[in-house]
């Protein structure tokens, strides 16, 4: 195991540097900063999805242990990210969440309309969470082209952001809220 956080604060970084996982020193505005520091943002965006579908009490156990492992993930990604040349997601885990997506929106009527972020406040934060992972998707994607990152980093990212929308469904229906379509239609054009 790693080295244990003893001191939360070193004040290396007052001088607008942070290290990275093999020591190098970089700006705390670089790009590959930004991108694992998103992902720690997304991380948190998922707590905050079970945290509220605790309170909520209508979870389904499968999507907890989903988000669960999603979390542990996206620590490894973050490993990933914050130590160039480390690989820590691979084919499998995304695999996993393909398989898992599949899964849960077999259950699911099929879209004819696009969806409103909301249904609930966990399927809420979980569209919250979505936006996050696209973010994290687009400051990786930033990052790879100065920088050498393993696709697997996009590709995660990129199934993740789906499985979030599906989650977000099932949250919706498992709160009783359902989910609000767009009316498209609202919008009636005028007449010549």
């Amino acid at each position: 195991m790693g080295n244990r956080l003893s001191k939360i604060y070193t004040k290396t970084g007052d001088d607008g540097t942070t290290g990275l996982g093999d020591g190098a020193r970089v700006p705390k505005d670089s790009a590959r900063v930004a991108a694992y520091g998103t992902v720690d943002e997304l991380n948190s965006a998922i707590g905050v999805v079970l945290a509220q579908a605790d309170f909520e009490q209508n979870i389904p156990a499968p999507v907890r242990e989903t988000l669960t492992q999603i979390q542990h993930d996206l620590f490894d990604l973050g490993g990933e990210l914050c130590i160039p040349g480390m690989a820590m997601i691979h084919d499998a885990d995304i695999e996993r969440l393909e398989t898992t997506l599949d899964g849960f929106n077999a259950d699911l009527p099929m879209l004819k309309e696009f969806i409103l972020p909301g249904g609930g406040m966990a399927a809420a934060c979980c569209h919250v969470a979505r936006t996050v992972c696209r973010r994290a998707e687009r400051e990786v994607v930033t990052l790879t082209r100065s920088e050498t990152v393993r696709p697997e980093a996009v590709r995660y990212l990129n199934r993740l952001s789906d499985l979030l929308f599906v989650l977000a469904r099932v949250l919706a229906r498992a709160s009783g809220h359902g989910e609000v379509l767009w009316q498209h239609e609202r919008r009636k054009k005028p007449k010549a």
